[in-house]
This record gives structure tokens, sequence and C-alpha cells, in this order.
């Protein structure tokens, strides 16, 4: 986005912040729209006329209006410049040509000077973010929230309306300096706040932004919240304030930092988001997840790191607790800095080289432990209005298998993804083939239950082998074979290897899908069992199967993926997709392409 230059922009709308909404939205910068086009130059004159006595010359041109300035004045845009009426004192320096100078401006404050209701002052600050705000059920959006920064370093937020976003987005960069005349005080929201004082600036209709050059003021450039586990602990689902946090990085989706490690940004535009493993000096180790905007802007600064960035910084975290642990989940307004990124992250790399010791004392096997919930849990959890896609370990034990329904697919042999039926072979759409080897994989319900609840799991792929030893792949050619009278598309019933499972109690590794928390199913998938032998053996969740979400209507062998949300997501890296998609359809016998 460009810079202001030296124009000044003036609000065209007169809309108010709404009340009682909370900023949520996907990432990316807002695309204007329509918006004016301002020249660099700004000429002051009566714009009924080309030149006004003693003023520099209007540019020729069309004119359009795009609002008013602090005197009431309206400014026009043209073809290569701004020509505005003159109202009060405002006038052009004589000795600077073509440069914006509001003479009448009212007293300079400071941002412990705001007050609520209409300021006719002039605030002076530097632009450190800002970011889309969203209504959180409609996700229309509200207006941009900023955050900035005045010469006494006191951080403050401020908020540009909808209506107004297209006249000052354009002429906005982050790291400028501006200085804004004439706005309004309002109430800071109490729900994840950004800043401390508890009043916003927020943009009116008679608002003037303008740049700030030449100017003898410093602003620094940012200013940081720091929080350790303790606060972040105390504050733990709260939806208070938002604070930022300082460490180095233990895991990256389960893997040493080093210069061989992998990030795929195809998977994190498929899961939208990177776990890491992170630490403040000698503290307790906490998970951090790195959501849409966030994930990707980790990955590239770690991939031109070659993978040796090692203390991380990351703004406005929300702290939330799933299965006893503390994790942080970043939001729309959080930022990312490694290593040399900034002076915070500089001083920490520092302490960092001198305490080796301490930071590599933490094995990083402990830290891959997942959290174990009980049924109640789960279902507790689906009903949170932030809750998204999360992977969890579940003990549970096995009461009945669904009969007269599907419990297997058949899939690709090379990437399990649901084989479609072509005129005469089995299609992969993931893999591209025509002409594939279609394998039979589990799709099979199981109704649990715990000492409290019961609900119902769908075994998904290698999910089922664990469970009863053998593929189902054997099970149903085993069918087949002893029954060789029936045709391919004939229902094999539920295979005795899967009922011999009743009564038994396993650790489940389940996913709450995109499904379960849109309410189109309460099934859960299962991705992996464990047997009770190894449940005090197995202390991490492992593998690379990739899988498909599960979800109604099961009797017709349906588990289609749906889009991932951001959320605090359970340690379920291991678990990564193998399945574009799995369609609705009954499973045929396997054929070989």
């Amino acid at each position: 986005m460009s810079s202001i230059g030296k124009s000044t922009f003036a609000s065209d709308s007169n809309s108010e912040k709404p009340k009682g909404v909370e900023a949520d939205s996907l990432p990316g910068p807002i695309k204007p729209i329509g918006a004016p086009y301002v020249s660099s130059g700004l000429t002051i004159g009566d714009p009924h006329s080309k030149t006004a006595k003693g003023q520099t010359s209007v540019s020729s041109g069309l004119t359009k209006p795009i609002g008013k300035n602090l005197n009431g004045t309206i400014i026009h845009t043209t073809k290569t410049g701004v020509s505005s009426g003159v109202r009060g004192k405002a006038a052009v320096s004589s000795g600077v040509k073509g440069k914006a100078i509001v003479s009448d401006v009212g007293e300079v404050m400071a941002f412990k000077d705001v007050k609520f209701g209409p300021n006719q002052g002039e605030l002076r600050f530097r632009l450190i973010h800002f970011w889309e705000a969203r209504n959180v059920l409609t996700k229309v959006i509200i207006g941009l929230e900023m955050l900035l920064i005045d010469q006494e370093e006191t951080v403050i937020q401020g908020f540009i309306p909808a209506g107004r976003i297209e006249t000052y987005l354009p002429h906005m960069e982050a790291g400028g300096i501006y200085r804004l005349n004439s706005f309004y005080g309002s109430k800071n929201k109490t729900l994840y706040r950004v800043a401390d004082p508890s009043v916003t600036i927020t943009f009116s209709s008679t608002s003037v932004l303008s740049d700030l050059e030449d100017s003898l003021v410093c602003i620094p450039e940012d200013r940081f919240r720091f929080r350790g586990y303790e606060e972040f602990d105390a504050a733990c689902d709260l939806k208070g304030d938002l604070y930022d946090y300082v460490g180095h990085i233990k895991l990256v989706n389960g893997q040493v930092l080093s210069d061989s490690i992998v990030i795929d940004d195809a998977e994190i535009a498929s899961s939208r988001r990177v776990l890491l493993h992170v630490q403040t000096h000698d503290g307790p180790v906490m998970k951090l997840y790195l959501w849409d905007k966030a994930a990707f802007d980790f990955s590239g600064k770690i991939k031109a790191s070659g993978g040796t960035a090692r203390v991380i910084l990351v703004t406005t975290l929300n702290p939330k607790r799933f299965g006893g642990a503390l994790t942080l989940s970043t939001m729309t307004s959080s930022r990312v800095f490694l290593d040399s990124d900034v002076q915070a992250t500089r001083d920490y790399l520092t302490w960092l080289n001198s305490n080796l010791a301490v930071a590599n004392r933490v094995d990083a096997d402990v830290v891959t432990k997942t959290e174990t919930v009980t049924i109640g849990e789960l279902f507790s959890f689906m009903k949170q209005e932030a809750a998204k896609v999360a992977w969890f370990e579940c003990i549970a034990t096995i009461g009945d298998v669904a009969h007269g329904s599907a419990w297997y697919y058949i899939g690709c042999g090379v990437c399990h993804t649901k084989a479609t039926k072509g005129p005469t072979t089995l299609m992969c759409k993931k893999c591209g083939k025509s002409d594939i080897v279609g394998v039979a994989q589990y799709l099979a319900r199981i109704s649990v239950y715990d000492n409290d609840d019961h609900a119902s799991f769908v075994l998904l792929g290698d999910a089922g082998h664990e469970l009863t030893g053998k593929k189902a792949s054997e099970l149903v050619e085993s069918y087949f074979e002893a029954n060789e009278d029936v045709g391919d598309d004939h229902l094999v019933p539920v295979p005795q290897a899967l009922i011999d499972s009743i009564g038994q109690t396993h650790k489940f590794i389940v996913k709450v899908s995109n499904h379960n928390l849109t309410g189109k199913t309460q099934s859960l998938t299962v991705t992996k069992v464990l047997t009770p032998e190894v449940l005090e053996l197995e202390g991490n969740l492992v593998g690379n199967v990739i899988l498909p979400d599960a979800h109604e209507p099961l009797q017709k062998g349906v588990a289609e993926d749906g889009p991932s949300t951001r959320f605090e997501e359970s340690d379920g890296q291991g678990v990564k997709r193998t399945a574009d998609n799995v369609e609705a359809e009954d499973p045929k016998r396997a054929k070989c392409g």
C-alpha cells in the first residue's frame, strides 16, 4: 500500500463503532474498491475558479468530493491533484509548495489526554499494526482495528468504521507516522483487548488524517506487553486482554529445529495452523498455535532463516486450557517475530546463547504427549462458540458395533482417497490417475461409553486395523472368497473381528471435525487406537497417515473433508490427511486397474 504522501484525507461517512461486537476475521488486508484517488500534492483555493488570488494554481480535471476537513471544508479530488475551498485559518505556507499545512489544528494531545466523546485536538502517532474486525456470527466486516503509539510510548487502540475504510486504507502503512485532527473517543471493548487504555480512538465524520513530515518528535516503533506462564495461566479462558509472548522454540509440528526442518505450506493451507512447543527461560513448556496469516508468516520467516531461528515473539495471544494443559493461540491481531527482527527477540537470543544448558533441559518427547479427555469433555468442547478442528485422546469401552450399514469404503491404494468409479476402471482425484488399484479401508461406526457418558465413534482407515488386528481389505476379500455367488455390489456384513471388540477398553485418538462443530453429525472420527497394553508405554501420537473426516450419512459410506477453521487444536500433528475427499457412494468390491 502506498504512503499517504503529503495529502490530507477526510472521512465521508457518519457511522459510529458498533457496540458489543468483537474483532474476528479472516486474514489479509482489505482491498479498497472505488477508493478516491488522491495525489501527493494539495493546493488550496476556490474550488469554482481555476486560480485564487495569492494561491497556487489548481490542477485541471474533474473534481469529486471525498469528505470534509477539520473546518468543514469540502475536499475534492482531481485527475492530478486535490483542491479545497478555504474556510477558517487553513492556508498553504508560501514557502512550502504543494504541501498540506493546517495552521488551525488545535492543541496537540497525548494519548493519555484523550477523553470520551468528540475531541478537537491533534494526535501525532505511529501506526504499529492494523487488521479487520468482523462480526463473530455473521462475519460481516464492521471496521478496521489499529494499534497506535505516541511519543510518550503509550499504546492505544484505534478504529475506523467500515463505511470509512476505503477513504483511509489506501493511504495507511504499518510503521508510518501520522497526525489525526478531530476524532471521537469511544469506550474500549472489554473482551480481547490489545491495549491498556479504556478509550479507543475512532475516526469520525470530521476526522482528517495526514502525513507527519519533518517532525522533531521521536516516536518508538513498537511496545510489547509481555506475560509469562503464570500470568497466562491466571488469565486462561477469561477472554480478557491479549498479551504478548517471547521465548524459544522447542518443536515445530513435532519436529526439532534444524536446517533440515520441513514445513509444508500446502499442509498449512489445509490445516490453517502451525503448532509450536515454546518455553520462556526455564519455565514450563507450552503449546503455541499459529493460525492462518500468523502460520504463513512464521513459515516464511523460518524458511528464510534456513531453519536455524530459535527465538519467537508473538503478539496478542489468547490463553486457553484443553485437557488440563495451558495453550496459547494467535488472533487476527497477532504478529510474529523471530531472532533478530526486533530488539526484544535480539535480547532474548543473547540470553539463550548464554544459557543453552537451561534452554535444552526439557526432553522433546515429554512435550509431545497429547491430552486425555472424557467423552463429556469432548461434547462440552464441541459446544464452545470458538471451538474449531482439534484432536484429543479419549479412553472408552466399546458397547456395540453398528450393523446394516457400510463398514468400509474403497480407496486409492496409494493415498487412501475415496476412489471414483470410471467407465471400466477406478480413478483417484487426488493422484490424478484414471486407472488405480482399489483397496478396502475401514469406515465402521462403534458405540462407546465411559463412566458418565456414551458416544458414537467412526473407525477410519488404519484405526480399524489397530483394533481388530486385520486390514479391511483382508476381511472383504475373505468374505467374497467364501461367498463367490454374490455380486460386487453386495453389502458385506460386519465381520466377526469387529464384533469381538465389544467390551474392550481402549484409548482412542479422536478428531473433532468441522462437521461436528456445524452440527452435521455428533459422530467423532477415530484416527488411531491404542491397546491397553501400550497405554502406559506410548507417550506421544506418531504416524503420518493422512485421513479424511467422517460425517453423515455413514450408511452411504460418506467421509468428506471439510475446511479446517481457526482454533487452538490439541496435539494432532501426527495425524495428517491422506484423502482429499471420500464421496457419498456405496462401497464396492475392490477392483484392480
